[in-house]
């Protein structure tokens, strides 16, 4: 039996939640990975509304619509982050406050706490998120930089996301770090590195997305074979590196969809981001969970582009084999 197939919600946060189910029940989408801005799935509402999350099933099931995570990506920024008028426009208002940064980020600590109290109220297993990074900016090494201060950035992770793990384990949640540029973990390495300093909590994972470490020369594959037991969720991304002789791979610092990019995302089977090999490495580590497609392409219309990344998802998956293709001709087997 495949995979689930459901749709990360982040991007379409602008369409109420209503709408958007109906639109992927018209799809063809197996449930909706909801995030936790616009009206999709409110924190604060589904901790002091008593029946706001069997509300929220209700509605998704009259859609036929599952849910099987949240995810909280914005709040969890601004846990490790130093704080600048960017996080303003991502945050709650609650949370955001007067822009204070280390009250900011406190505050973001603690809606991240909340948000496994909220997911193990609606019935999900899983949030997926950010940790913000307090020592991103430091991954040039120029001026050289001691290695104190990345031990200390790690060291806050610990601090700071210890507590938030014990709250997800009083709830039986999972949280599944998106590695991603900008987060304490990024690449392989440091999402070794994260998992150590965390002392490898079960209620630690990742939400493994292959298009940010494409563009960063990481196989995809061979981060879930690193993390076999730490696929907590999936996201099918693309991405396309597009290096012409002027372009560069950090981008120029010119925006999503600008053609002078050294990469950009991709609709899914459009970009450099062999899914094949990926489908066959999760069957190998035994992942049965859904397989949200998060969609980014600012060349393409996203209601064609999630149709057309369904479809693709549907055609890439398939089961793993329960039998070796020669068993017939194993004459032990047959004796």
């Amino acid at each position: 039996m495949t995979r689930p197939v459901t749709l990360c919600t982040g991007q379409w946060a602008d369409l109420p939640v209503a709408e958007l189910a109906r639109k992927c029940n018209e799809f063809g989408f197996d449930g909706l990975e909801l995030a936790c801005w616009g009206d999709h799935f409110e924190v604060e509402k589904a901790l002091t509304e008593d029946d706001y999350c069997a509300k929220k099933r209700e509605l998704l099931e009259k859609n036929n619509q599952q849910v099987f995570a949240i995810s909280n990506h914005l709040v969890g920024q601004a846990v490790l982050d130093n704080i600048d008028a960017r996080h303003k426009a991502i945050l709650p208002p609650y949370v955001w406050g007067d822009g204070n940064p280390p009250e900011v980020n406190a505050r973001a600590a603690e809606e991240l706490k909340n948000t496994a109290r909220a997911a193990q109220k609606l019935g999900v297993d899983v949030v997926n998120g950010f940790t913000g990074s307090s020592i991103w900016h430091l991954f040039y090494s120029f001026p050289p930089v001691p290695p104190e201060m990345i031990d200390d950035g790690f060291k806050l992770l610990a601090e700071r996301f210890n507590p938030i793990l014990d709250v997800f384990g009083e709830c039986g949640v999972k949280f599944a770090l998106e590695v991603h540029p900008t987060e304490i973990a990024f690449d392989l390495y440091t999402a070794e590195r994260a998992l150590e300093t965390l002392n490898y909590r079960e209620e630690f994972g990742f939400n493994f997305d292959p298009s940010h470490l494409l563009w960063q020369g990481v196989d995809p594959v061979e981060f879930i074979r690193a993390f076999p037991d730490r696929i907590y969720h999936v996201h099918m991304k693309d991405a396309i590196v597009t290096l012409n002789g002027r372009s560069g791979i950090l981008a120029s610092h010119l925006n999503f969809g600008d053609p002078h990019r050294g990469w950009d995302f991709r609709s899914l089977g459009r970009g450099g981001v062999n899914f094949e090999e990926i489908i066959r490495a999760l069957n190998v580590v035994g992942y049965n969970g859904p397989l949200s497609v998060e969609w980014e392409d600012s060349g393409m219309d996203r209601e064609h582009g999630a149709k057309e990344a369904l479809e693709f998802v549907r055609r890439m998956d398939f089961s793993p084999s329960t039998v070796a293709f020669d068993a017939a001709f194993d004459k032990e087997e047959q004796a």
